[in-house]
């Protein structure tokens, strides 16, 4: 590869620092696409002969079909897949494989593969997003109406719906969503044609190249093309970002099905037992999620290691990218897989969650409300009473609403009959009718307007 500039072949140690043929092989497709692209417009601009570019068209596509029957043979003295490939087309057609290295350089040649690559990943993780929200609007739909307890601080909060807990998940995903289909659009330039750094003094169209490869233009500066890796960083930072939220809901799930709470319950499909403990059915799946997140946002720190201290242009640092990139997409793949599964598996204890909503004097806030609006009062005086009407209820161990009217009066003599319209937990729900509130109508608004989105 290396012509007449250096005597001897690499040392084994070099040799084993340098490959990258163990893990970028998997940019075959794309390396080939790329190829086949570049020569046909090398043909169009008469820089090689059409001849020729047939040759390496057939060649190429004769080792697509090889790769993808597992008949060839991926050497670790070549390096990379580029060569890998174009050592193997030389075998096929001669002398005219050297031809299609023409006007490019392995610099612009990997900027495109992994563009290339990481754009059809991306499509992938957009549309396992746009499953996982169908599963939970569907989810969602099912329990409108279904009261639980919303938490802050792990503590019992207000009532909510199960509906619009899970519709707080669809949020999270669709704004996951909206970051890929932005990163897309950042990375929609071909690098092709860019070169070492200092692009080419052949008469290229690389506006051809762009449109052939479905690019929606060529990248504008040559050296920022050959040292740009931000797409590959903002895959990353989208995929640690949802692996955030998948962890956080699978973190919800793990407690969700414990038998203190008992709020769902996973099938067989998605736990496991234990090896010494017969009555152990263990959320897995969930836990496995959970833990993909640090794998994930370790790719990003790695990257974004790799890249901090690189001068312009290409530096071999940069072949560090691509296993970090694979991996988190493999991993973020299978956790979105799991989590949409889950949400589709799950069984809601719906009275489990009913008889948890009331706990914990979540409708105090209510009764504040109800001082508020009903007797007058400023809020943070109807707060204070509300915490006194609290702690009698606490010292006789009821709920608000099993205290008596007597009870409450003796705390402020303006409370009348209609306050218990406000202290059970489905009145709570249904009263929160503010736009993106928890009232069945509103989660059932949402879930249409989430619906009507592509």
């Amino acid at each position: 590869m290396w012509g007449g500039r250096f005597a001897s072949g690499p040392d084994a140690i070099m040799e084993e620092i340098n490959a990258s043929i163990g893990f970028d092989k998997k940019l075959f497709a794309q390396d080939i696409r790329g190829s086949i692209a570049h020569a046909t417009m090398l043909a169009q601009q008469g820089i090689i002969s059409v001849e020729d570019k047939d040759k390496i068209v057939s060649g190429l596509n004769t080792i697509l079909s090889e790769i993808q029957d597992g008949r060839f043979t991926f050497s670790r003295k070549l390096e990379d897949i580029h060569m890998n490939i174009e050592a193997r087309l030389a075998d096929l057609i001669g002398p005219a494989a050297g031809r299609l290295h023409t006007a490019r350089s392995r610099n612009d040649q990997v900027a495109l593969d992994f563009r290339l690559w990481v754009k059809e990943e991306m499509a992938r993780t957009e549309a396992m997003l746009t499953d996982l929200i169908a599963a939970l609007l569907d989810k969602a739909e099912e329990h409108a109406e279904t009261v639980m307890p919303g938490f802050t601080h792990l503590q019992t909060a207000q009532p909510v719906t199960f509906g619009h807990h899970c519709m707080a998940y669809v949020e999270m995903f669709g704004r996951d969503r909206a970051r890929v289909r932005h990163a897309i659009d950042h990375l929609d330039e071909c690098p092709i044609g860019a070169a070492a750094l200092a692009g080419t003094g052949f008469a290229i169209d690389r506006h051809m190249t762009a449109q052939a490869l479905g690019f929606r233009e060529p990248t504008r500066n040559s050296i920022d093309t050959v040292s740009d890796r931000d797409f590959a960083l903002e895959f990353l930072s989208v995929a640690a970002i949802c692996a955030t939220h998948l962890s956080r809901f699978a973190e919800e799930i793990v407690i969700w099905s414990t038998p203190q709470f008992g709020f769902i319950r996973l099938s067989d499909a998605f736990s496991t037992g234990s090896s010494i403990m017969p009555q152990k059915k263990n959320p897995d799946a969930a836990e496995l999620v959970r833990a993909k997140t640090g794998r994930i946002n370790g790719s990003l720190v790695a990257l974004l290691t790799v890249m901090k201290g690189l001068p312009l242009a290409y530096s071999k640092d940069m072949q560090e990218d691509k296993e970090q990139v694979f991996d988190a997409a493999e991993n973020l793949e299978l956790a979105l897989a799991a989590m949409a599964g889950m949400v589709r598996d799950m069984t809601v204890r719906v009275e489990r969650m009913r008889a948890a909503a009331g706990s914990g004097f979540s409708t105090a806030t209510d009764l504040a409300d109800w001082l508020v609006r009903e007797a007058g009062l400023p809020f943070r005086d109807a707060h204070h009473v509300t915490g006194r009407a609290v702690a009698l209820a606490e010292s006789r161990a009821c709920d608000l609403a099993e205290l008596s009217l007597e009870d409450l009066q003796s705390i402020h003599p303006q409370i009348t009959p209609s306050v218990f319209d406000v202290l059970s937990v489905d009145a709570s729900v249904s009263s929160r009718t503010s736009f993106g509130g928890t009232a069945p109508a509103k989660v059932r608004e949402q879930i249409a307007w989430w619906r009507g989105r592509n």
